[in-house]
């Protein structure tokens, strides 16, 4: 076994995922966001400014995390709820460590299987679909006395915040006059009275957070846990989830290491993915994973606070996006780096997109047009160093001929060596699930 830790034993580990909340915390800029306990667990962390999932809905982005494969190799394309499954064969993270000796445990939300217990976990607390973000910490309180055994554990903390809806009577709103409307959406009385909503949801979620961070120290854990905060993806507005802009897929991704390692917090700010996850945890466990043909590298060493450089053998990072199905059919491939990105769709239609349902209802699109869709061009391509936001495509403009070009086909090469499904035509829906799947 590889000593990754000081004391030669892997650490326990807490993963904790929410819904929808992308990057919308002071951490990363958001300060008219309230958000102390995630400041204070930033403060002593290794906070990665660019990390991404691998795709902006909630089924397909934590198959990556929980699997460190894209979406289309380990099976789940759209959400679990309409039929789809991890392929055969496909090892999740909760079972790759309790081959490492890991005691797991899932508490709360998960969203890749309608039957929780086939996703490896030796416990399972929580088998509702809705578990609130208070409801999970009281569940973790009342667990962690309990995992002082021989094996080290793994335990997930899924939150449903801040997934839509955000009623009054579970979120009383903030001032909408002290939101920050982000350029991609309209400034109007729609959107500040939506945003409002969405700050108070993350303010329950926030506190959800510190009563688990709580309770590791009243336990004593604080020296010998990792912890880690993440979401699946962006938020829930237009032109955010259900894209591949980094409004839809750019990610929080806290990492507070063990207390006994001696990091203090710091700042990662090359690329990283959810498919790092998995490596990274399986390293710590002391686990090989040469051998298992994971797209991402594992992130150990930034965080025992050395710098990992962005580039491998001389080539920078290329981080891989896709969209296959939400609501409905609407196929889109990307790749990204540090400072380019080449987005492609395969819709056969080029009338744009229609809203997720939840977006659709939304209050921010009441201030939309009434017959707003969102742009679906066969090719989309942005300077991230001058247009962050992905406001503006420059994909026929002559001086990026050639990075199009070279991203195209690095695009085109992934999807051939990861056996893109894609590449055969058009993916038809599974069978609708039948009450006996699960039996």
């Amino acid at each position: 076994m590889s000593d990754h830790h000081p004391q030669g034993s892997p650490p326990n580990v807490v993963l904790i995922h929410c819904h929808d909340l992308g990057r919308w915390l002071p951490a990363y800029g958001r300060l008219s966001v309230t958000a102390p306990n995630l400041d204070r667990l930033a403060a002593d962390s290794v906070v990665f400014d660019s990390a991404f999932s691998t795709s902006p809905l909630c089924t397909p982005a934590r198959s990556s995390l929980f699997t460190g494969l894209p979406p289309h190799q380990n099976g789940l394309m759209g959400l679990v709820h309409q039929g789809w499954t991890y392929r055969p064969g496909v090892v999740t993270l909760p079972e790759h460590l309790r081959g490492l000796g890991y005691r797991t445990a899932l508490l709360g939300l998960q969203h890749e299987d309608l039957d929780a217990r086939k996703l490896g976990y030796d416990e399972v607390h929580g088998l509702g679909f809705l578990p609130r973000a208070l409801e999970v910490a009281r569940l973790f309180e009342r667990w962690l006395p309990g995992a002082h055994g021989s094996q080290p554990f793994f335990a997930v903390a899924g939150m449903w915040e801040a997934h839509r809806p955000w009623p009054e009577e579970d979120y009383e709103p903030v001032d909408p006059t002290s939101v920050e409307v982000p350029s991609y959406l309209p400034d109007n009385v729609h959107t500040r009275e939506d945003l409002a909503s969405f700050y108070s949801a993350i303010k329950q979620l926030d506190l959800a957070v510190g009563r688990i961070l709580d309770a590791l120290d009243n336990q004593g854990r604080r020296d010998d846990t990792l912890v880690i905060f993440t979401t699946d993806h962006g938020a829930a507005f237009p032109r955010a989830k259900g894209t591949l802009y980094d409004s839809g897929v750019g990610v929080a991704l806290i990492v507070r290491p063990p207390g006994s390692w001696k990091v203090q917090g710091s700042r990662h700010p090359h690329m990283a993915s959810h498919i790092d996850i998995a490596p990274t945890l399986i390293e710590l466990a002391g686990g090989d994973t040469t051998s298992l043909q994971l797209e991402g590298k594992s992130l150990l060493d930034a965080l025992r606070d050395t710098r990992l450089d962005d580039q491998a053998d001389g080539e920078e990072r290329r981080l891989f996006l896709e969209k296959t199905y939400h609501d409905g059919y609407d196929p889109l491939r990307a790749v990204r780096t540090s400072h380019y990105k080449y987005i492609r769709s395969y819709r056969e239609d080029s009338d744009g997109a229609t809203l997720a349902l939840d977006l659709e209802l939304s209050a921010t699109r009441r201030g939309l047009p009434a017959n707003y869709r969102e742009a679906r061009l066969p090719e989309e391509f942005y300077d991230l160093r001058t247009d962050p936001d992905e406001l503006h495509n420059v994909v026929a403009e002559p001086e990026y001929h050639d990075r199009v070009a070279a991203l195209s086909s690095a695009l085109d090469d992934w999807m051939h060596a990861t056996a893109d499904p894609l590449l055969q035509g058009s993916i038809p829906e599974p069978p609708t699930p039948r009450r006996d799947d699960a039996v």
